[in-house]
């Protein structure tokens, strides 16, 4: 029998509504307006992953914390271990765009990367 999940594509602005059909190993998305769509229905219902964010604190910095991201998209069952790697964390000014906080962020092989530049205070 086949399932029917009902989505919002969060691909690009438009936020099509998506229904996707899944029947046995046949995966149907429709109400999609472009190819990314189709691809984030199918991956939705059979990997889902997330790009996390946050902010990690700074000693020294001319700002009290810096934000972060995940240099890649994690499953989304680990969001959770990888905040939790997030919270754990301090970092000493200066930083830079890009520097690697976080390595291997909750053994997801995804490192957790500054966001922005913090200068010394």
């Amino acid at each position: 029998m086949a399932e029917t999940r009902e989505l919002t594509c969060i691909n690009c602005p438009l936020g099509c509504a998506l229904t996707v059909t899944i029947d046995g190993e046949n995966i149907t998305v429709t109400g999609n307006t472009c190819p990314r769509g189709e691809a984030y229905g199918k991956k939705e219902v059979t990997n889902p992953t997330r790009i996390v964010t946050s902010t990690v604190p700074v000693d020294g910095g001319d700002i009290a914390r810096v934000p972060v991201k995940t240099a890649s998209d994690i499953p989304k069952d680990r969001i959770f271990a990888v905040m939790e790697a997030i919270h754990a964390v301090r970092v000493k000014a200066p930083v830079k765009i890009g520097d690697v906080i976080v390595k291997d962020a909750a053994g997801t092989g995804v490192d957790i990367v500054a966001a922005r530049d913090v200068s010394a205070a």
